[in-house]
């Protein structure tokens, strides 16, 4: 019996997120998740030898809303995840499904070339990634 093809990161990723600098104002980010309709907000690099910072609206609510901060003199960086864990895009999903629960994460970029190429999620994993394996 042949062994199947691995599924992988690339095969499963989504597009929906945006590229940010991490100077903007928490409100200047909300704005830009509303105008482009996503959830996950990547903080650029500041230069090659940076690394990629994340911002999660879950991430807003508990840091800025529930602490009753005003998001217009909270900046992203102040609040952003980083660095950012990421997986390979050529990495089995698999692997990726054991990463996520190692370090209780959900979500993580998808790098190729140290270039950010999409996210891939648990979600995506099971929806896709075991829907086109079954």
């Amino acid at each position: 019996m042949k062994p199947s093809t691995p599924i992988k990161n690339r095969d499963v990723l989504m597009n929906q997120y945006a590229m940010i600098d991490g100077m903007l104002t928490i409100s200047e980010a909300i704005a830009i998740a509303v105008e482009k309709k996503v959830s996950i907000l990547v903080v650029n690099k500041r230069h090659e030898h940076d690394e990629y910072g994340m911002l999660l609206l879950s991430d807003i609510a508990r840091k800025v809303l529930a602490t009753n901060k005003s998001p217009e003199r909270v900046n992203v960086y102040e609040i952003m995840i980083k660095p950012v864990m990421s997986v390979d895009a050529e990495m089995d999903i698999r692997y990726t499904a054991r990463l996520f629960d190692q370090f209780q994460i959900n979500k993580a970029p998808v790098v190729e070339h140290a270039n950010i190429i999409g996210f891939v999620t648990y979600d995506d994993i099971v929806l896709k990634g075991m829907v086109t394996s079954a």
